[in-house]
C-alpha cells in the first residue's frame, strides 16, 4: 500500500496548487506545479485538458483533480515496478517491444496502402460481386420505398395537395411540383431503400406508435403533429431475410471490394519484400 508519507506530501502539493491558476502568467513553463518521488508534472502537461472560458475558481478544482490522478498514477507505478518479478518484467518489455514493431510495421503498410491502393470501384465490378455472391445479403429487417409530404396546417390547398398525393396519374403527380416550395419537408419519387427502423426518425409522429401497429401500415397514411400534416405513401416492402437489392447494399459491396484489394496489396508488398531481400542477400535461410 501507498504509505501515509507519500500521500501527505501529495496532499501538500495539491494544497498548494489552491492558489495556483494555470491561466496566469505567474507559472511557467519550466516550473513543476507538481511532484511525485523523482517525477515532475509541468502546465504544459495539463492546460491541453482545462475546458476554454472557464473561470480561474472552476480551473483551480479541475487542475486539482488532474494533479491527484496524476500523482496517484506515478505512485502506483512506482510501486509496481518496486514488486513486479523479473520474469515479468522481461514479459512487459517483451510485449512493449513488439507492440512498438506493430506500429512501425502498420503505420508503414498504411502508407504504402494509401500510395497504391486503387480506391475506385466500377459499377460493373459491383453488379458482378452482387451476382455472384446475392445469397449473403439477406436483409435484418423489413426494409421499403415510400414518398411522403408535409405541411402546415394553414396549408390553403391541402385538399387538392391531398388528391394529388393519392392518385396514381403521372399528371396529378407532376402537379405537386407546384407546392413544393409550400412543402415543409418532403420525398418524392425517391427510390432508395429505407430500413423499417428508420420510418418514425423520418416521419416524427410514428415515434407513437407501435412496432406491431407500424408493421399493419398501409400503401397510403395520413398523420398529424402539431405543426402540421403527414401525407406517407408505401411503395415497395421487403420482408426480413428476403435477398437485399443491389441498391440497398451498393456501398457495402465497394467496401468488401476495397478490402479484398487491400489485403491483395498488403500480401504482393510483403512478397515483394521478400523476394528483394533474397535477391540482395540480405535473407538466407538455412
Amino acid at each position: 500500500m501507498i504509505n501515509k508519507t507519500a500521500l501527505f506530501l501529495i496532499a501538500i502539493l495539491i494544497v498548494s496548487c489552491d492558489f495556483i491558476s494555470l491561466k496566469t502568467e505567474k507559472v511557467t513553463q519550466h516550473r513543476p506545479i507538481a511532484t511525485v518521488l523523482n517525477k515532475n508534472l509541468y502546465k504544459k502537461d495539463i492546460e491541453e485538458l482545462l475546458p476554454k472560458g472557464i473561470s480561474s475558481k472552476d480551473s483551480i478544482v479541475i487542475v486539482r483533480g488532474l494533479i491527484y490522478s496524476w500523482a496517484k498514477k506515478q505512485l502506483l507505478l512506482a510501486k509496481a515496478e518496486e514488486n513486479i518479478s523479473e520474469v515479468n518484467s522481461d514479459e512487459i518489455e517483451n510485449l512493449v517491444n513488439n507492440y512498438k514493431k506493430s506500429l512501425y510495421i502498420n503505420g508503414y503498410k498504411e502508407r504504402l496502402i494509401k500510395q497504391q491502393l486503387d480506391t475506385i470501384v466500377e459499377q460493373e465490378e459491383v453488379d458482378l460481386y452482387y451476382q455472384k455472391n446475392k445469397e449473403n445479403f439477406k436483409l435484418n429487417e423489413e426494409i421499403l420505398q415510400f414518398e411522403y409530404i408535409y405541411f402546415g396546417k394553414d396549408f390553403l390547398d391541402k385538399e387538392e395537395t391531398i388528391k394529388n398525393f393519392k392518385s396514381s396519374k403521372e399528371e396529378d403527380r407532376e402537379d405537386l411540383e407546384r407546392y413544393l416550395l409550400n412543402f415543409k419537408s418532403y420525398r418524392l419519387q425517391d427510390t432508395t431503400w429505407i430500413p423499417f427502423s428508420s420510418l418514425p426518425k423520418i416521419i416524427p409522429p410514428f415515434q407513437f406508435e407501435t412496432k406491431q401497429d407500424l408493421l399493419k401500415i398501409s400503401k397510403y397514411i395520413q398523420k398529424e403533429d402539431s405543426l402540421g400534416v403527414y401525407l406517407v405513401a408505401v411503395k415497395k416492402r421487403l420482408p426480413k431475410n428476403a435477398t437485399a437489392p443491389l441498391t440497398f447494399v451498393s456501398s457495402r459491396i465497394k467496401q468488401i471490394i476495397l478490402h479484398k484489394r487491400k489485403l491483395e496489396l498488403i500480401r504482393e508488398i510483403e512478397k515483394t519484400l521478400i523476394n528483394d531481400a533474397i535477391q540482395n542477400k540480405n535473407f538466407k535461410e538455412y
